[in-house]
C-alpha cells in the first residue's frame, strides 16, 4: 500500500497544483484534497471532500481515510471568493487548531507539513541584515496574516511536543510569485502606480511558485540519502531585489508617500478593494526582510530552479507592460535618487 496524502486549502490555485503533483508521484496511494468550497480547477484522480477544517468534522476524515501524510496549505493572506479577513484569520488560526486536535487523535498520522512565511520575523529597523531559521525577530508581529502564521507555528510546535513520533516539517515561504500568484504582495505589485515610503528601499527575496510546489514534495515524502525534511526551513531564491529595481522591471512608477500617510493610502486601497496594505504589509516595504537559505539547501537539500530575479521576471511577464516603459522608470528612480542623495549631503 501506498501513502494516503492529506492536502489542505485543495480550492486555492496553489494547494491544486500541488494536489495533481503529489498524485503523480508512484509513491502515493491515494490524495485526498479538502477544502470548505468545491475547487473551480480540476483536481485529477484525487478525491475531493467538502470539509471546513475550523470543524471538528475533520477528524472523521482523517480517521475514515487512514491518512498517514497531511500537508496544510490552507495557510494564506488572501480570502477566497467572498471571505474577508475575519475567514481568513479563523481558518489559518482556528482551522489549523482543529486539523492539529484531529492529528494528534489520529494513529495513522506519520508526517506534517505545514505552509508557513517569513512574515513571522515581521520587519523592523534594526533587524539583522540576514535572519535565519533560528533568529527570534526584533518585533512580533502585531497583526494580519503574519500575526496568523506565528501563532499557527507556535500550534505546531505543541503538537510536535505532544507528537514525537510524527515528523513535522515547517516551510517558511519567502513571498510567492509566479503566473499565477495571488498574494497581497502580487495585488501590490500590480498595482499602475506604487506607492512606496517615501526614504525607504526596502531588500525583498522571492521564491517562484514552482519552487514551492518542488519543495513541497520533497517535505511530504520520506527524507532522501543525505537529508533531513523534518525541521523548520526557510524557503527563498538566490539573491534580493529592491523594490525600485521591482518597480523599474514592472515598468510602473512610483509614488514616495511620507510614513504616517501610508495608513491613510492603504485604508483607502482596501475601501476599494484593491490589495491588503496591513500594518505588516507596510513595514515590509519600508524595511524589508532577507532571510538565509543554507539549512533548506545543506540540510532539506532543496535548491530552487529560480531565483529571486528570475521569479520576478516571470511574474513581471505575466502582469504584462506597465504604465510607463522599465527604462524610462529607470531613468527617473535614477533622477530622484541623484536628487534625494544631494539634498541629505
Amino acid at each position: 500500500m501506498g501513502k494516503v496524502v492529506l492536502v489542505t486549502g485543495a480550492a486555492r490555485q496553489l494547494g491544486g497544483r500541488f494536489v495533481r503533483r503529489v498524485q503523480r508521484d508512484p509513491g502515493v496511494d491515494r490524495v485526498i484534497a479538502v477544502d470548505a468550497v468545491a475547487p473551480a480547477h480540476q483536481l485529477g484522480d484525487a478525491e475531493f471532500v467538502r470539509a471546513d477544517i475550523r470543524r471538528p468534522a475533520i477528524a472523521r476524515v482523517l480517521a475514515e481515510h487512514a491518512v498517514d501524510t497531511v500537508v496544510h496549505m490552507d495557510v494564506t493572506g488572501t480570502p477566497l471568493g467572498t471571505g474577508g479577513r475575519a475567514a481568513v484569520k479563523e481558518t489559518n488560526v482556528i482551522g489549523t487548531m482543529q486539523l492539529l486536535g484531529a492529528c494528534q487523535k489520529s494513529p495513522s498520522v506519520k508526517r506534517l507539513v505545514v505552509k508557513s512565511s517569513t512574515s513571522v520575523y515581521g520587519s523592523a529597523p534594526r533587524d539583522p541584515a540576514v535572519f535565519t531559521e533560528t533568529t527570534p525577530p526584533k518585533s512580533l508581529p502585531s497583526g494580519g496574516f503574519a500575526k496568523d502564521a506565528v501563532e499557527v507555528e507556535g500550534y505546531v510546535r505543541g503538537f510536535a511536543r505532544r507528537r514525537p513520533d510524527v515528523a513535522v516539517c515547517v516551510l517558511r515561504f519567502a513571498n510567492i510569485l509566479g503566473p499565477a500568484a495571488d498574494s497581497p504582495l502580487a495585488e501590490y505589485l500590480s498595482l499602475p502606480v506604487l506607492p512606496t515610503v517615501f526614504g525607504y528601499d526596502p531588500r525583498l527575496q522571492f521564491v517562484h511558485e514552482d519552487d514551492v510546489i518542488d519543495v513541497l514534495m520533497i517535505a511530504s515524502d520520506e527524507p532522501r540519502r543525505s537529508t533531513l525534511n523534518s525541521g523548520t526551513f526557510n524557503v527563498a531564491g538566490e539573491g534580493v531585489l529592491l523594490l525600485s529595481q521591482c518597480s523599474r522591471r514592472l515598468g510602473r512608477p512610483t509614488v514616495p508617500v511620507p510614513l504616517p500617510a501610508v495608513t491613510w493610502v492603504g485604508t483607502a486601497l482596501r475601501t476599494v478593494g484593491m490589495t491588503d496594505f496591513s500594518p505588516e504589509q507596510i513595514r515590509l516595504l519600508t524595511h524589508g526582510r532577507v532571510v538565509s537559505t543554507d539549512q533548506m539547501r545543506e540540510t532539506l537539500g532543496f535548491v530552487p530552479t529560480y531565483s529571486t530575479a528570475e521569479a520576478f521576471t516571470d511574474f513581471a511577464r505575466s502582469r504584462g507592460a506597465g504604465l510607463l516603459p522599465p527604462e524610462v522608470v529607470a531613468r527617473t528612480v535614477d533622477r530622484l535618487s541623484t536628487l534625494v542623495s544631494k539634498e541629505r549631503t
